[in-house]
């Protein structure tokens, strides 16, 4: 599960043995810096006690200067596998163009200039299947991101000896984190002081997902306030995601879900989700040395594509 999309040019540069994950969150900055040692990350790594991780404070939405700071501090020189947050990237879902492949990405930054708020003229964008709905309807889904905003931070991290490797987004970082397996699994994500994230995943191949808001101060309620209004309200969105895949997309019905939350209350959540929705709910879990990480999730489940764990063919996203 990838949509990992590569930068032009950045491989230009010798490439070292260590992976650093780097997930652009709304106040803060994850930094994940795998070494060479452990770069096989997967399911089966016991140690990681060369792994860094660490939280950088943003200012005023100011992640170049953070950018700099970090690559100051850990004198960085690997490849950065880049996760960009909500408010840096958007999807939307539109019909194919019925245009040749080279020429779909050119047709699609005019197809969505009225639902972005950004111009086609400093867009960057990428696009991932969508759904085959009635009537043989073929959609994809359009991933796009202010080509000015991220160019600054692609060029500080490609400075040095450092190089970005790929760009993703939040709902394919934390994909990567599931197993492929046979049956649809639905996924409960966030990250600190981030919004919830839905997702519906079968075989390796993401087929729904649904950013909610409201739910980023998640970790400051009680058991009280989950119990009374916040399982309630996200059971209701697990339902109806639900019955979009169902019927919608006609598969079969979700037999599990799996929670990533990283706050204190994450067992006690999952256990009364499961009593809302009736479905089976366990924790998704991190590569075994890395559990105790859940808030890094994003920065890991990036890196986890280098690591061969991911099996879509990765899409092309020039940035020059």
């Amino acid at each position: 599960m990838s949509f990992l999309t590569q930068i032009s040019n950045i491989f230009s540069k010798k490439q070292s043995a260590s992976l650093i994950g780097i997930a652009l969150q709304q106040k803060s900055l994850n930094l994940c810096i795998i070494p060479s040692s452990e770069k096989t990350i997967d399911s089966k790594v016991t140690s990681a006690k060369d792994t860094i991780f660490k939280n950088q404070s943003i200012e005023l939405s100011d992640y170049v200067s953070a950018m700099e700071h970090c690559k100051s501090e850990y004198n960085l020189t690997s490849q950065c596998h880049l996760v960009l947050n909500s408010l840096q990237s958007q999807i939307v879902q539109v019909d194919k163009p019925k245009v040749a492949k080279a020429e779909i990405i050119s047709a699609l930054k005019w197809q969505i200039k009225d639902l972005v708020p950004i111009s086609p003229d400093n867009m960057v964008l990428d696009y991932f299947d969508g759904p085959i709905l009635a009537g043989g309807i073929e959609r994809i889904n359009v991933v796009c991101s202010p080509l000015n905003e991220l160019k600054k931070i692609v060029d500080v991290l490609n400075a040095g000896s450092s190089t970005v490797a790929s760009i993703t987004i939040e709902e394919f970082a934390f994909a990567n984190l599931l197993p492929t397996q046979k049956d649809a699994c639905l996924l409960v994500c966030q990250q600190p002081n981030e919004e919830i994230v839905l997702l519906i995943v079968k075989q390796g191949k993401l087929y729904f997902h649904r950013r909610l808001r409201g739910f980023s101060q998640l970790a400051n309620k009680t058991e009280d306030e989950l119990t009374m209004t916040v399982i309630d309200s996200l059971a209701l969105e697990i339902q109806r995601s639900s019955d979009y895949f169902e019927r919608q997309l006609k598969q079969a019905s979700i037999k599990e879900i799996k929670v990533l939350l990283p706050i204190s209350l994450e067992g006690f959540f999952a256990r009364k989700l499961s009593e809302n929705t009736h479905i089976p709910v366990t924790l998704l879990a991190l590569p075994e040395a890395y559990q105790e990480q859940r808030e890094y999730a994003a920065a890991i489940g990036a890196t986890m594509y280098d690591a061969n764990i991911t099996e879509q063919a990765q899409e092309t996203m020039n940035v020059s």
